[in-house]
């Protein structure tokens, strides 16, 4: 399970460390795509399969969806798989970085499932933002039914 917040920086060549508490979990290859919300998602490779698929297979007719095909052409069509470092770094490539506004300072956050890397004025804001509304969401979430 992938939890927590942590602060890196990207070097000069686009390589961020990954936090060392999930680099086991991750394994040696993750898929890096680009995630909603102005972030990055890092998934394992078995996480990448299990969502690709359902964004892709989620009816017969998927393929044939306008909004279904966009989206999966952002999402899956502009993500790239990339070896973990033998200290912990991948390399995420200019156009994903451009995609979350990533430059230097960076905050990496584990949701079970994925990290997400945030630019880490992005991210605070947006922590701020939401959490003067953590009970309004709980509120909405629970008459969902999701807990």
């Amino acid at each position: 399970m992938l939890i927590g917040e942590h602060q890196h920086t990207f070097d000069d060549k686009g390589r961020i460390s990954l936090p060392a508490k999930f680099r086991k979990e991750l394994g040696s290859t993750v898929v890096i795509a680009p995630g909603i919300d102005n972030c990055l998602f890092v998934f394992t490779v078995k996480e990448w399969n299990s969502f690709a698929n359902r964004l892709s297979m989620n009816d017969n007719a998927s393929m044939l969806r306008t909004d279904n095909r966009n989206f999966n052409r952002l999402i899956i069509g502009r993500a790239v798989e990339t070896s973990v470092d033998s200290i912990g770094r991948i390399l995420v490539p200019e156009h994903l970085r451009e995609h979350a506004g990533l430059t230097v300072a960076t905050t990496i956050i584990g949701v079970m499932n994925r990290l997400e890397i945030w630019n880490a004025d992005v991210w605070s804001a947006y922590r701020t933002e939401f959490g003067k509304k953590t009970d309004v969401i709980a509120e909405k979430l629970a008459s969902a039914g999701v807990i």
